[in-house]
């Protein structure tokens, strides 16, 4: 599969970056992972995940856990896992829907970006789950491409703390603070419902509102 179509050459011609994007092709661009960047891809706590619907319009999320949820396996394969959510399962149907994922993992403290193509698939039986507590499925990844690009645009961050969200290692998290909400309570898991009713917690609009505002939720 050629990296570049006619409407990437189209562009390229246009603005006089032919010769450069071929260089560029050349020097960057990989089909598997080398030993560098597979270490900075488990190193992570978080990557953005870019998947196609059926129909093909394109999405991006933001996946987290602690360093290490996203693993290399060998220089073609990665596997992350799927945690519970807001129950859309939107990125995990695209991925059964289309298979092809774009991965971009970025350090923002020094900063530096790995960027993956691939072909995915996610499973609820992979023989790897159990390593993943708290993993509802598991997205196993064959990469097509791998390349690395210049960090100049990159606004560098200070990391301050992890989510304490992520699941530890029995799989247990805290509940997602907008499951408090009263009118969306009847919709939830049995488990989640009776969570909340032991709980006895519960949030207005307004005081969701404001975690969010806060970053708290």
């Amino acid at each position: 599969m050629n990296f570049y179509d006619d409407h990437h050459t189209e562009l390229q011609e246009q603005f006089e970056s032919r010769d450069l994007a071929q260089a560029m092709e050349f020097a960057i661009v990989q089909s598997e992972l080398n030993d560098e960047a597979g270490r900075f891809i488990e190193q992570r706590e978080f990557f953005f995940l870019s998947t196609v619907r059926s129909d093909g319009q394109p999405t991006v999320s933001h996946k987290g856990g602690a360093p290490g949820f996203v693993r290399v396996i060998d220089p073609s394969t990665i596997v992350f896992p799927s945690y519970d959510g807001n129950g859309m399962f939107f990125s995990m149907g695209n991925i059964a829907a289309t298979a092809k994922i774009g991965m971009l993992f970025i350090d923002f403290e020094t900063p530096h970006r790995v960027r993956v193509h691939a072909d995915a698939t996610v499973s609820t039986n992979d023989p790897l789950i159990d390593d993943f507590p708290g993993a509802q499925l598991l997205v196993r990844a064959t990469v097509t491409e791998s390349f690395i690009n210049c960090p100049r645009y990159i606004v560098k961050h200070q990391r301050i703390e992890a989510s304490r969200y992520v699941p530890d290692k029995d799989g247990k998290a805290p509940i997602a603070a907008w499951k408090k909400l009263p009118d969306l309570q009847p919709f939830l898991r049995p488990a989640d419902q009776a969570a909340i009713e032991k709980s006895g917690e519960s949030l207005t609009h307004e005081e969701y509102g404001e975690l969010l505002r806060r970053g708290e939720s």
